[in-house]
């Protein structure tokens, strides 16, 4: 811990020890508990950088590297000028951030999400492979979604979505299902989705899917294997999407 650091949180009376880890990591977390126990709801402004130093007993520039590494990872958002907010899932961060199918003319920003249409939402108990996808207990109950999705009336994407029921207890509730799951699971269900990761697969369709998407069996389409993170690090959401790929290709900027 830097001395300047040190000083600044032995002064404060309140302020807790931050213990042995680096300590823009420790502040990190403390934000990262804070957003987590509801204290600051999606869309609210954070108190300023020299707000939070004081309180928490440390320098400024140590709260700026912990809010630097929280916008990295999609959980607050910088805006010049105005302070740093809490994400929300807007349909223009979803589309950006987790939709990457853009067609292969034109560009991602004139893009909209496409239709969704909802084809079954039922409960049971978890199968092996979801209780291993989703890292479930035994005997945990998911919900299994499948929906199917357009783009300009035409068939794209056949899913299916499964989630743990005991998170999103009421979803069968909830009519319609928006396009945006992922700001339904942020207001309604308090599970912000942080990070996703994707295996991707050229495969041939099987008859169940090709009847869904519109074409013979045995078309090639896009696997996509997604297993989504909440804010607490743990997996809430198994999605598998086979898409049509005539029109559309998957776009993944890197940096």
């Amino acid at each position: 811990m830097a001395k300047a650091d040190q000083n600044r949180q032995n002064s404060v009376p309140n302020a807790r020890p931050l213990g042995f880890r680096p300590l823009y990591a420790q502040v990190k977390h403390q934000l990262l508990q804070r957003l987590l126990d509801k204290t600051w709801m999606p869309g609210d402004v954070l108190p300023s950088e020299q707000h939070l130093a004081g309180e928490l007993g440390v320098s400024q520039g140590t709260v700026r590297k912990a809010l630097d590494e929280l916008t990295d990872e999609n959980i607050v958002v910088r805006r010049q000028g105005r302070g740093t907010f809490v994400a929300e899932h807007t349909e223009k961060r979803a589309l950006f951030q987790y939709f990457m199918l853009s067609p292969d003319e034109g560009k991602k920003d004139e893009n909209h999400f496409p239709q969704s249409q909802l084809l079954s939402l039922e409960s049971g108990p978890a199968t092996h492979r979801e209780r291993a996808a989703l890292d479930l207990p035994a005997n945990e109950q998911v919900w299994r979604l499948e929906r199917n999705r357009s783009f300009q009336t035409a068939p794209l994407i056949a899913e299916k979505i499964v989630l743990p029921r005991p998170l999103f207890e009421g979803l069968d509730e909830i009519t319609p299902l928006p396009n945006n799951l992922y700001g339904l699971f942020d207001q309604n269900f308090g599970q912000s989705i942080v990070r996703a990761g994707e295996k991707l697969k050229a495969v041939a369709v099987e008859e169940s899917h090709a009847k869904r998407l519109g074409c013979a069996v045995g078309t090639p389409v896009l696997r996509i294997d997604r297993i989504a993170y909440a804010m607490s690090g743990r997996a809430v959401e198994w999605r598998i999407s086979y898409s049509l790929t005539d029109n559309f290709h998957y776009m993944s900027n890197l940096k």
